[in-house]
This record gives structure tokens, C-alpha cells and sequence, in this order.
């Protein structure tokens, strides 16, 4: 602890040096400056205090330690056991992302892509051995799916399960790779093809024989998370860590479907962060006598980045709304994931250049965001990938499919846009 403590002494005092401090220091101000954006209405005041819990600790706990996280390439493993002291393991909150889209990645798959298949998959033995210790981040889990010769078809997965009938297990051969947690998990998820062809859900607990979790280095984006392979050689498991209730590629399509829902609310706790430095350094910076900001085409940058910030952030609201009424569908979740990481990386790459030469500098945070945007824009389906999700859905209501969903097209803007509607009912 006394290490630690000493540790993140260093911490302050180089950033004290930099502008970081400034960023830091006026965490709380510039989290209340988009007053616009505010989606508060109708939450109650239980919802409300929950929302203002993360506001406040998340980045007095979690900026000072970024810096030199990302230059070195290190994960904090506590940083999820503080999480799990906070009670903010399990919901989507955006403000984390304020601070680094590596750490919300580390919070998403553990809460969406590891606690939601064994809430929604998984025994009520699984339930009670497991979700605990998750949401108190005593465990750190990971999910392996992706795979180094299949990506966004994991219809053609390769690892393989052969059931062991006398042993009651499964014995696991086969490699994932790109797995966020891998090298510091102590639970995978892990999806692999049975001798039937179908494919279920195996958990593995860090320790077994003939597995292993092999760390990817030389990363330009998320640095501060740990990314990583499974390799799996005749890894037995007990036939207990089954997941019972998934089958098929339902299973993993429903983790992901959270997962990208917690991304499109994400990247644009990113995007609020580049708005609020690029507003504060045009603010600051005097150029010919006056601040940059007094020029119209600054505010005009600063007026259409808020603006899309405000639009995304509506959007995930009513989706959320729709989702917690069981109408949002995977083409309404995929759409909104790739317009709001799309958006996001814009408005990074828009600050980056209102910043100068300055705008390079880790100091100021934005070429940070601006560099991890471009990982999250590729992972859990690449812009290109969700946009396919949207297109079916236009295609199957142009041929009669979809049953009671309904597309329009709006073509009054700059960029022609879809729109997909629930059913009523």
C-alpha cells in the first residue's frame, strides 16, 4: 500500500509540470459545461446520485495514473477492484471513457462480455460461484471469441471441444486472439465448436493445464489495457463450466449486442473530453492578440462537435429505453455504434488539430483519445461490419422481412441516413 501510495505521489508531481494538471483540476467544471447535452429528464433521484457517483471519483481516481500507463504500456489490475469497491461494475457509464477508452474496455468486457453470459447463459451454481466475486472485481474475466484467422466470421471457428464421456469434461484445443484481459484474467469465457457443430460457451479458470494467455505487445492504441491471445492445448473442463442455456452464435451475438450498446455510450465520454480541452486551449491560447476561440471557424468546429455529441447522446437514451422494454433490435444497437465512434473519432482528430503543435503532446490527452478511437471504431464489429447489420435489415423490409420493423430513409441532410424503428409491440 505505502508503494502504492508512493507511486502515485510520482504521478502528481510530473503531472503537476504539464498541462495535464489543468485538465485534471478542471475535471468537474468541464463535466458540467455541456450543459446541452444533459440527458437527465425523467431519471429519479435514486438514478441521478448514481449518476453523479462516477462524475466525481472515476477521474480523481483514475487521470493521474493514465499518463504514464499509456507511455509504458501498463494495466492497473486494482483499477478493477476499485470499480468493484464503487458498486460500477455491471452498468454502462460513459464518464470512464472521459479518462481512457482502454479502462472502459477492461470495465465493459468484464461487465458485458463475462458477467452478462453467465447471468444470462449460465447455471445458478455458475451464478453464485462467479458473480460476486465479478462485480466486486475480486475476479477479472475475459472473453475469447475472435480468433487470428477469423475475425468477423466467427461462424467458421476453429476451436474445437471434444466431449470426454467417462470424465465428464471437455477437452479444448485451439487459439483466440486480440482478447481484451487475456493476460491478467482469472476466468475466460470461451467459445468453441462442439463434435455436434454447435457452438457453447466453456468457463476456464486461469491455472488449468495446457492453457495460457500470452500478452500482445507494440500496441499504438489502448495501451493502458492489456490485450492478449488464449491458447488452449487439451485444456480439460469439467463439464460444470458448460454454459447451459447457450447455443449457437445466439450466445456470443448477445454478449457483443450489450457490449456494443456500453461502446456507443462510451466513445462519446471520449468525445466530450477532445470538446472541452480543444474549447479550454482555444480559450486560453492568444494568437494576434486575441484567443483562438474569438474566431468563427473555431466556434464553428466547437458548435458541430457539441452538436453530434448531443445527437449521439439522445440517441443512446432512447435506445436504452427501448432496451430496457425489449424493442431495440442488433440493427438498431449496430447503427448507433458505428455513427457514434465514427462521430467520436472526428471530433478527436478535430481537437487534435485545434490544438497545434501541442495537439501531438500525451500531455494534453487528445492524441490519446484520438489513437484509442481508432481500436474502438475496428473491435466488436469494424464500422464497416455494423453497417452491413443495418443494410440486411433494409434489405429483408425491402423483401418483405423483418416482421414489424420499419426503415426510413432521411435525405435532408449533408449525409444521407437510415433509420430503424422497433415494433410497437
Amino acid at each position: 500500500l505505502a508503494a502504492h501510495m508512493a507511486l502515485r505521489g510520482v504521478y502528481g508531481r510530473l503531472l503537476s509540470r504539464g498541462p495535464s494538471l489543468r485538465v485534471l483540476r478542471s475535471w468537474s467544471s468541464a463535466a458540467t459545461q455541456t450543459g446541452q447535452c444533459r440527458t437527465g429528464g425523467g431519471m429519479g433521484r435514486e438514478k441521478l446520485e448514481a449518476r453523479g457517483l462516477p462524475r466525481g471519483d472515476f477521474p480523481e481516481r483514475l487521470m493521474p495514473r493514465i499518463l504514464l500507463a499509456n507511455r509504458n504500456e501498463v494495466f492497473h489490475r486494482e483499477i478493477i477492484s476499485e470499480m468493484g469497491e464503487l458498486g460500477v461494475l455491471g452498468p454502462t457509464i460513459k464518464e470512464l471513457e472521459r479518462v481512457d477508452s482502454g479502462y472502459r474496455s477492461a470495465m465493459s468486457v468484464q461487465s458485458s462480455l463475462v458477467m452478462h453470459p453467465i447471468y444470462a447463459y449460465g447455471s445458478e451454481e455458475q451464478q453464485r460461484k462467479y458473480l460476486p466475486r465479478l462485480a466486486k472485481g475480486e475476479l477479472l474475466g475475459c472473453f475469447g471469441l475472435t480468433e487470428p484467422n477469423h475475425g468477423s466470421d466467427p461462424g467458421s471457428m476453429e476451436t474445437r471441444a471434444r466431449h470426454n464421456p467417462s470424465g465428464r469434461s471437455y477437452t479444448l484445443n485451439g487459439a483466440k486472439t486480440w482478447i481484451t484481459n487475456s493476460p491478467v484474467a482469472d476466468l475466460f469465457v470461451v467459445w468453441a465448436r462442439c463434435e455436434d457443430s454447435c457452438i457453447r460457451g466453456f468457463l476456464l479458470e486461469k491455472g488449468m493445464r495446457g492453457l495460457s494467455a500470452p500478452k500482445i505487445e507494440g500496441k499504438f492504441s489502448l495501451r493502458a489495457s492489456a490485450t492478449g491471445m488464449i491458447i488452449m492445448d487439451d485444456v480439460e473442463v469439467p463439464e460444470e463450466n458448460v454454459l447451459p442455456k447457450a447455443s449457437g452464435l445466439a450466445g456470443p451475438f448477445g454478449c457483443l449486442n450489450n457490449a456494443r450498446y456500453g461502446i456507443t455510450w462510451g466513445v462519446l465520454g471520449a468525445a466530450e473530453f477532445c470538446l472541452h480541452t480543444a474549447r479550454q486551449y482555444t480559450l486560453d491560447r492568444i494568437q494576434f492578440g486575441v484567443p483562438l476561440a474569438k474566431n468563427q471557424l473555431i466556434q464553428k468546429k466547437l458548435a458541430d462537435m457539441l452538436t453530434e455529441i448531443t445527437l449521439g447522446l439522445h440517441a443512446c437514451l432512447q435506445l436504452g429505453r427501448l432496451k430496457d422494454q425489449d424493442k431495440a433490435t442488433p440493427e438498431m444497437i449496430s447503427l448507433l455504434k458505428r455513427n457514434n465512434c465514427g462521430k467520436a473519432l472526428d471530433i478527436a482528430r478535430q481537437a487534435r488539430d485545434m490544438l497545434g503543435g501541442n495537439g501531438i503532446s500525451d500531455e494534453y490527452h487528445v492524441i490519446r483519445h484520438a489513437m484509442n478511437l481508432e481500436a474502438v471504431n475496428t473491435y466488436e464489429g469494424g464500422g464497416r461490419i455494423p453497417g452491413a447489420f443495418p443494410e440486411r435489415g433494409i434489405n429483408a423490409q425491402r423483401a418483405g422481412g423483418c416482421k414489424g420493423v420499419r426503415v426510413q430513409l432521411h435525405t435532408g441532410t449533408t449525409t444521407p441516413f437510415y433509420v430503424v424503428f422497433a415494433p410497437d409491440n
